[in-house]
């Protein structure tokens, strides 16, 4: 989502250090965002909603597809809320809504991974080429000269054709793939690249909640799919 440049002055067109301090809180909301979904995801395992979920999903390409409605769902919620610009408290409501979604949908697969794979270090490992894929991409973003928004269409179509991909996975019971996932890590790759340009050019100052929930999504895809990479070896 973008705002209009009539009604709001974007952050590309103040100070340098006025772009300087909405970058820095966008990072520091994304830093909270990513501490709120490690929290969630701490009382779904200590709850035992983890292990329900992996045994309600496992093998249950109906259930997965579930989960997923319920996913884009919680997103779309939480998204109305943390772009309602003039109430701070719902965007901040809507960040941790989205990050207890995020937590939902990770729950089976880290539960596979610790308990049943019994592989921590995949999750380290990716979660440590994930954070340095996430810093070269943004630095690329904020050096770059260049005009991303050519990206724009190939992302939206690439989205479109992954979600077809998966949900046609789910109900034949298809593999798609360390392949599908290598092109997923590429096309959230891009989303960064664009997303981190496109927040500079046309969000306000006063949207960096909003800001940082639309990187939090590309960070947390692409950390989904280089683990799968890691678990997949």
């Amino acid at each position: 989502m973008s705002y209009s440049p009539t009604a709001y002055t974007p952050v590309a067109h103040l100070q340098e250090t006025d772009r300087v301090a909405f970058m820095v809180k966008v990072y520091q909301h994304l830093g909270l965002a990513l501490a709120s979904f490690m929290a969630f995801e701490y009382l779904y395992f200590a709850s035992g909603f983890a292990e329900w979920t992996y045994n309600t999903v496992a093998g249950s390409g109906g259930a997965w597809l579930l989960f997923l409605g319920i996913f884009m769902l919680g997103t779309w919620i939480a998204t109305q809320a943390v772009y309602d610009l003039e109430n701070v408290g719902r965007q901040y409501g809507g960040l941790f809504g989205f990050a207890a979604v995020e937590a939902v949908i990770f729950a089976p697969f880290l539960f596979y991974v610790f308990n049943v794979k019994q592989s921590t270090g995949d999750v380290w490992g990716a979660a440590v080429v994930t954070a340095m894929g996430f810093a070269g991409l943004s630095l690329v973003a904020w050096t770059t000269r260049k005009d991303l928004s050519f990206l724009r269409p190939i992302i939206t179509w690439g989205v479109m054709g992954a979600l077809i991909l998966i949900v046609a996975a789910l109900l034949f019971g298809a593999n798609l793939g360390t392949w599908f996932s290598v092109g997923m890590v590429a096309l959230m790759g891009a989303s960064i690249l664009y997303n981190t340009q496109k927040i500079m050019q046309s969000y306000p100052a006063h949207a960096y909640v909003g800001a940082s929930v639309t990187l939090f999504a590309s960070l947390m895809t692409m950390f989904w799919y280089i683990l799968q990479i890691f678990t997949d070896r």
